[in-house]
């Protein structure tokens, strides 16, 4: 028996999940398969139902369904809780679970793939919206010694900040708010680039003092060179992209499904052509 599971988004072409996800059944001896559905958007709760009429175990969520699929969940997770959106649906008879693994996934990728670790550094957050909120609630678990968050709307950075707050079940470094202005001056361990400027080629407003050589600058986005990441560069920081951190959430949401962790290793070379 073949056990079914899906990402849901639209678009959905561009998906790289369902090569991750046979990578990973294929590695581990899973007997699954794992497909690519594009959902109307006006028509994610029905294509979430007929899925799990047709006894799918779970699905990947993509743009712009994931606070659809946090809506539609009978249980949440943490994971989704700050952001109110979630990437990965567990169905367990008529439980339908929604966690995040987005902000696992970045974790993984910067402490076990890039060797640096969160625990009391200075870290700082480019970014308020949904990606943003995704993954504050991990990196604030690591006990950095300083959690910064800079975006151009400043109340909506005071709004991830109180939700971070009601996020009892775990101990946090509490977000400090920094407007771009307020950067000058301050110079961070490890900088995350989690707004979408890297799709428009736009500058962030961000200082180069900011970066140092044993700065890591960090940027979700990954197939670009983003001016992001070449300001950084410049500046003579470590630059890293995001595939690691796609192939690691995929793996979270793989371990939720199949209870079975694969290796990455192997999938993000592969993913990069190495």
């Amino acid at each position: 028996m073949t056990d079914k599971y899906a990402v849901i988004g639209n678009p959905i072409a561009h998906s790289q999940s369902p090569m991750i996800h046979a990578a990973f059944a294929k590695q581990t001896h899973q007997a699954m398969c794992y497909e690519a559905i594009l959902a109307p958007l006006d028509g994610f709760a029905e294509t979430v139902n007929q899925l799990v009429a047709q006894g799918y175990k779970g699905v990947n969520v993509t743009v712009p369904f994931k606070i659809a699929a946090f809506k539609l969940a009978t249980q949440h997770q943490p994971s989704a809780l700050p952001a109110e959106a979630a990437n990965t649906l567990v169905f367990r008879g008529e439980q339908r679970i929604a966690e995040n693994t987005d902000g696992i996934g970045l974790v993984t990728d910067i402490q076990k793939n890039l060797a640096i670790t969160l625990q009391n550094k200075r870290v700082l957050l480019i970014g308020a919206g949904g990606a943003a909120q995704g993954v504050a609630l991990e990196i604030a678990s690591r006990m950095p010694a300083l959690f910064v968050v800079t975006n151009r709307s400043m109340e909506k950075v005071s709004a991830m900040q109180h939700r971070l707050a009601a996020v009892t079940t775990h101990r946090l470094t509490p977000i400090s708010l920094a407007s771009f202005g307020q950067l000058d001056g301050q110079v961070f361990d490890v900088v995350i680039n989690a707004t979408s400027t890297g799709l428009s080629d736009s500058v962030l407003p961000i200082p180069d003092g900011i970066f140092t050589p044993s700065t890591l600058a960090y940027d979700m986005m990954y197939g670009r060179e983003t001016p992001f990441m070449a300001q950084a560069r410049l500046a003579g920081a470590k630059v890293a992209d995001g595939l690691g951190m796609l192939v690691e959430q995929a793996a979270a949401a793989f371990y939720l499904w199949r209870d079975v962790k694969p290796d990455t290793a192997p999938v993000i070379q592969q993913m990069r052509g190495v």
